[in-house]
């Protein structure tokens, strides 16, 4: 994609002129309406200049600015603005700094509210932070000053259109060689799992690719606070949670679409991401018929996933006992996702869970990352039982 031309000594105040008469008229910024408005301010132009700012403002009122360029690269997976010169991207690789600027930090912040709005979202000084899904999927963090000391920082994250295959995952290194069996066979036996990891960490890949194993006669139901999941699955239903409109009516939170999701005779309950009073409702379904159901956690290792779920079941009103029961009986794998210092993704772990002496409900290490293959730990066993003694060959040497 070209970058709009360049702008004279006194352009800044020249697009804001414009700017402004666009925005008074409400139309649409083509070649014929910037000149008109050029001329309005007693500008003449010659044609290329008037192209250029035809260009650089249908890119900043319409696209996403300096941004498009960086969006439209498929290898790019984060773009992070936290200064008008300091724009970072993530092709998988660790964050890289680019050579794209905004003129100043008002064009950060107007780029910021504007997208906001595009995904219904208020960003103001009275509600200085939003965080959307925007048409296209793509997700967005926006914090303004001075909350945001200096700038506004922007955070996109872009959805892939399609999503990864578990050969592609191999291929990546995300699954070692011969781990695509374990993963089959996981799905095949119908466990519920939860996969754990940090942000970033590539969780909602992992699982969109998982679901895309599922038998195409069953029936997925998504339950999200951002849909972000894009199983090639025939047969999935999403549901997506909405925030409070500014009179604070018609909110939907992700313990409501859950609740939803259990009346829409769903042969596989997905939740995107564990994070409050829903995992109650979901413990609940695991251990009332729903078998294989799946979500993500975050939590630094798959050891923390219990600790994780009581604290969020504490705070919902179950208590420990309650909780670590109706663990035991619905829960049966972690994935434990890790990103390295070189920014590659990887299943670093695969724990199966067991009680404790006391009842307490921990985590036993059954596969470890290998480069040729999972390591079985002490743990495996116990899997292979689960699994029905399928997936045997995901474990080898180091």
């Amino acid at each position: 994609m070209s970058r709009p031309g360049p702008v004279r000594p006194d352009g800044a105040a020249l697009l804001d002129g414009v700017r402004r008469r666009l925005a008074e008229s409400g139309a649409e910024p083509t070649p014929a309406r910037v000149a008109q408005a050029l001329r309005e301010q007693g500008r003449v132009l010659g044609d290329a200049e008037v192209l250029g700012t035809a260009e650089r403002l249908r890119s900043e009122l319409v696209g996403t600015g300096p941004l498009e360029p960086l969006l439209a690269d498929p290898s790019v997976t984060d773009v992070l603005v936290s200064a008008p010169d300091r724009v970072w991207v993530d092709r998988g690789g660790g964050l890289e700094p680019t050579s794209v600027t905004f003129p100043d930090a008002a064009a950060v912040r107007r780029l910021a509210q504007r997208l906001a709005a595009v995904a219904g979202r208020r960003l103001d000084d009275a509600r200085p932070w939003a965080d959307a899904r925007l048409p296209d999927g793509t997700r967005l963090h926006a914090v303004l000053p001075p909350v945001a000391v200096g700038c506004t920082c922007l955070s996109l994250r872009v959805v892939r259109p399609k999503a990864f295959t578990l050969d592609e995952l191999v291929r990546a290194g995300t699954v070692p060689p011969g781990g695509d069996l374990f993963l089959r066979a996981l799905l095949s036996a119908r466990l519920s799992f939860l996969i754990s990891g940090g942000t970033g960490s590539g969780k909602t890949t992992l699982l969109s690719a998982l679901l895309g194993l599922v038998g195409p006669g069953e029936r997925i139901v998504l339950a999200e606070d951002s849909a972000e999941l894009r199983p090639e699955h025939p047969h999935v239903v999403r549901l997506e949670t909405r925030p409070a409109n500014q009179e604070g009516a018609g909110l939907v939170t992700l313990e409501d679409l859950v609740r939803q999701a259990l009346r829409m005779r769903p042969d596989r309950l997905v939740v995107g991401e564990v994070r409050g009073p829903e995992v109650v409702h979901l413990l609940a379904a695991l251990n009332t018929g729903h078998e294989g159901g799946c979500g993500t956690v975050h939590a630094n290792t798959a050891a923390d996933v219990p600790a994780r779920l009581e604290a969020l079941g504490t705070a919902a009103g179950l208590d420990r006992a309650a909780l670590h029961s109706q663990l035991a009986a619905a829960l049966s794998v972690v994935l434990h996702l890790v990103r390295d210092r070189d920014g590659r993704r990887r299943i670093a772990e695969v724990h199966v869970l067991e009680r404790d002496g006391a009842g307490w409900v921990r985590t036993v290490p059954a596969l470890r990352w290998g480069t040729r293959a999972f390591r079985p730990e002490r743990g495996w066993e116990r899997l292979r039982v689960l699994l029905g003694g399928a997936g045997g060959d995901a474990a080898g040497g180091a």
